[in-house]
Protein backbone atom coordinates (compact mmCIF):
# COMPACT_ATOMS: atom_id res chain seq x y z
CA UNK A 1 0.00 0.00 0.00
CA UNK A 2 2.69 2.19 0.83
CA UNK A 3 4.21 1.47 -2.46
CA UNK A 4 1.10 2.42 -4.36
CA UNK A 5 1.04 5.57 -2.78
CA UNK A 6 4.48 6.63 -3.24
CA UNK A 7 3.51 5.71 -7.14
CA UNK A 8 0.36 8.01 -7.19
CA UNK A 9 2.80 10.92 -5.33
CA UNK A 10 5.53 10.48 -7.86
CA UNK A 11 2.69 10.26 -11.01
CA UNK A 12 0.88 13.85 -9.86
CA UNK A 13 4.20 15.26 -8.87
CA UNK A 14 5.23 14.60 -12.57
CA UNK A 15 1.82 15.43 -14.01
CA UNK A 16 2.35 18.96 -11.85
CA UNK A 17 6.03 19.60 -12.95
CA UNK A 18 4.73 19.35 -17.21
CA UNK A 19 1.59 20.96 -16.46
CA UNK A 20 3.70 24.12 -15.11
CA UNK A 21 6.69 23.78 -17.89
CA UNK A 22 3.39 23.65 -20.59
CA UNK A 23 1.93 27.25 -18.44
CA UNK A 24 6.09 28.52 -18.79
CA UNK A 25 6.68 27.87 -22.00
CA UNK A 26 3.23 29.69 -22.94
CA UNK A 27 3.85 32.58 -21.30
CA UNK A 28 7.34 32.97 -22.96
CA UNK A 29 5.41 32.47 -25.87
CA UNK A 30 3.08 34.94 -25.04
CA UNK A 31 5.76 37.67 -23.87
CA UNK A 32 7.90 36.78 -27.49
CA UNK A 33 4.91 37.38 -29.38
CA UNK A 34 4.13 40.97 -27.40
CA UNK A 35 7.47 41.92 -27.74
CA UNK A 36 7.27 41.49 -31.97
CA UNK A 37 4.20 43.58 -32.05
CA UNK A 38 4.34 46.73 -33.88
CA UNK A 39 4.36 50.23 -32.68
CA UNK A 40 1.45 51.38 -34.73
CA UNK A 41 0.32 50.52 -38.16
CA UNK A 42 -1.34 52.82 -40.87
CA UNK A 43 -3.96 51.81 -43.41
CA UNK A 44 -4.31 53.50 -47.13
CA UNK A 45 -0.96 55.90 -46.59
CA UNK A 46 0.15 57.94 -49.30
CA UNK A 47 4.03 59.47 -47.90
CA UNK A 48 5.39 62.02 -50.04
CA UNK A 49 9.38 62.07 -49.47
CA UNK A 50 10.54 65.58 -49.93
CA UNK A 51 13.90 67.23 -50.48
CA UNK A 52 14.58 70.95 -50.74
CA UNK A 53 10.96 71.71 -50.88
CA UNK A 54 10.78 68.86 -54.10
CA UNK A 55 8.93 66.27 -53.90
CA UNK A 56 11.72 63.11 -54.79
CA UNK A 57 9.43 60.14 -53.93
CA UNK A 58 6.07 59.21 -53.37
CA UNK A 59 4.68 55.87 -51.73
CA UNK A 60 1.46 54.51 -51.54
CA UNK A 61 0.70 50.98 -49.68
CA UNK A 62 -2.35 49.67 -48.15
CA UNK A 63 -0.82 49.29 -45.08
CA UNK A 64 2.22 49.78 -43.25
CA UNK A 65 3.49 48.03 -40.03
CA UNK A 66 5.97 50.56 -37.80
CA UNK A 67 8.66 48.04 -35.91
CA UNK A 68 11.06 50.89 -34.78
CA UNK A 69 10.60 49.78 -31.09
CA UNK A 70 13.34 46.89 -32.27
CA UNK A 71 16.80 46.59 -32.28
CA UNK A 72 17.20 46.93 -35.72
CA UNK A 73 13.83 48.97 -36.22
CA UNK A 74 11.97 48.17 -39.76
CA UNK A 75 8.83 49.25 -41.57
CA UNK A 76 6.77 46.80 -43.03
CA UNK A 77 3.98 47.15 -46.13
CA UNK A 78 2.68 43.32 -45.87
CA UNK A 79 0.32 44.06 -48.70
CA UNK A 80 2.37 45.64 -51.20
CA UNK A 81 3.60 48.89 -52.56
CA UNK A 82 3.72 51.48 -55.03
CA UNK A 83 6.45 53.93 -55.35
CA UNK A 84 6.92 57.07 -57.48
CA UNK A 85 10.54 58.16 -57.98
CA UNK A 86 11.15 61.70 -59.01
CA UNK A 87 14.97 62.84 -60.52
CA UNK A 88 15.46 66.04 -60.96
CA UNK A 89 14.63 66.67 -64.05
CA UNK A 90 11.15 66.13 -63.65
CA UNK A 91 11.52 62.10 -64.95
CA UNK A 92 9.62 59.69 -62.99
CA UNK A 93 10.35 55.69 -61.96
CA UNK A 94 7.50 53.80 -60.80
CA UNK A 95 7.91 50.49 -58.51
CA UNK A 96 5.90 48.17 -57.72
CA UNK A 97 5.82 45.29 -55.60
CA UNK A 98 3.69 42.80 -53.70
CA UNK A 99 5.50 43.17 -50.43
CA UNK A 100 8.47 45.29 -49.01
CA UNK A 101 10.90 46.31 -45.67
CA UNK A 102 12.31 49.39 -45.03
CA UNK A 103 15.46 48.96 -42.95
CA UNK A 104 16.01 52.47 -41.05
CA UNK A 105 19.26 51.38 -39.69
CA UNK A 106 20.43 50.54 -43.51
CA UNK A 107 18.18 52.74 -45.25
CA UNK A 108 17.88 49.40 -47.15
CA UNK A 109 14.33 48.43 -48.95
CA UNK A 110 13.27 44.91 -49.82
CA UNK A 111 10.99 44.44 -52.42
CA UNK A 112 9.56 41.22 -52.83
CA UNK A 113 7.02 39.23 -55.19
CA UNK A 114 5.98 40.42 -58.45
CA UNK A 115 9.02 43.25 -58.40
CA UNK A 116 7.92 45.29 -61.24
CA UNK A 117 10.02 48.78 -62.31
CA UNK A 118 9.12 50.99 -64.83
CA UNK A 119 11.45 54.12 -66.34
CA UNK A 120 10.37 57.48 -67.52
CA UNK A 121 11.80 56.13 -71.13
CA UNK A 122 9.58 52.97 -70.71
CA UNK A 123 12.74 50.67 -69.56
CA UNK A 124 10.95 47.47 -67.81
CA UNK A 125 13.03 45.61 -65.18
CA UNK A 126 11.18 42.11 -63.55
CA UNK A 127 12.34 39.68 -60.73
CA UNK A 128 10.87 38.19 -57.66
CA UNK A 129 12.73 40.35 -55.44
CA UNK A 130 14.88 43.14 -55.54
CA UNK A 131 16.75 45.33 -52.89
CA UNK A 132 17.15 49.52 -53.18
CA UNK A 133 19.96 51.08 -51.48
CA UNK A 134 18.85 54.63 -50.97
CA UNK A 135 22.27 55.87 -49.69
CA UNK A 136 23.98 55.02 -53.02
CA UNK A 137 20.49 55.12 -55.31
CA UNK A 138 21.61 51.44 -56.67
CA UNK A 139 19.47 48.66 -56.76
CA UNK A 140 20.79 44.91 -56.85
CA UNK A 141 19.30 41.43 -56.83
CA UNK A 142 20.67 37.68 -57.31
CA UNK A 143 17.16 36.81 -58.25
CA UNK A 144 16.59 35.72 -61.96
CA UNK A 145 15.16 39.06 -63.87
CA UNK A 146 14.65 40.55 -67.03
CA UNK A 147 15.33 44.14 -68.58
CA UNK A 148 13.38 45.18 -71.09
CA UNK A 149 13.64 48.47 -73.24
CA UNK A 150 11.21 50.58 -75.12
CA UNK A 151 12.26 48.70 -78.33
CA UNK A 152 12.01 45.30 -77.10
CA UNK A 153 15.26 44.11 -76.89
CA UNK A 154 15.79 42.62 -73.58
CA UNK A 155 18.35 40.72 -71.45
CA UNK A 156 17.83 38.19 -68.87
CA UNK A 157 19.25 35.91 -66.44
CA UNK A 158 20.25 35.41 -62.86
CA UNK A 159 21.68 38.37 -60.93
CA UNK A 160 21.93 42.41 -61.88
CA UNK A 161 22.86 45.91 -59.95
CA UNK A 162 21.90 48.98 -61.67
CA UNK A 163 21.97 53.07 -60.83
CA UNK A 164 17.94 54.12 -60.05
CA UNK A 165 17.96 55.67 -63.66
CA UNK A 166 19.63 52.59 -65.76
CA UNK A 167 22.17 54.33 -67.00
CA UNK A 168 24.84 51.87 -65.56
CA UNK A 169 23.26 47.85 -65.52
CA UNK A 170 25.96 45.06 -64.28
CA UNK A 171 24.44 41.40 -65.14
CA UNK A 172 26.10 38.83 -63.71
CA UNK A 173 25.14 35.53 -66.30
CA UNK A 174 22.69 37.07 -69.11
CA UNK A 175 20.75 36.05 -72.37
CA UNK A 176 19.26 38.42 -74.80
CA UNK A 177 18.15 40.48 -77.64
CA UNK A 178 18.95 43.45 -78.64
CA UNK A 179 17.20 45.33 -81.56
CA UNK A 180 18.44 48.63 -82.11
CA UNK A 181 22.28 48.84 -82.42
CA UNK A 182 23.45 52.87 -83.07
Amino acid sequence: MKRLFTGCVLIFAMLSALLACDSSFKDVQRINTVAFAPVSSAEDINLKYTDSGRVKAILVSPLMKDFSNLEYGFNEFPDGINVTLIDDDGKKSYIVADYAITYAETDIIDLQGNVKITSDNGTVLETSQLYYDQKNEWFYTEEYFKLTDPEGGYIEGPGVDFSKDFSIVNAQQNTGEINNVE
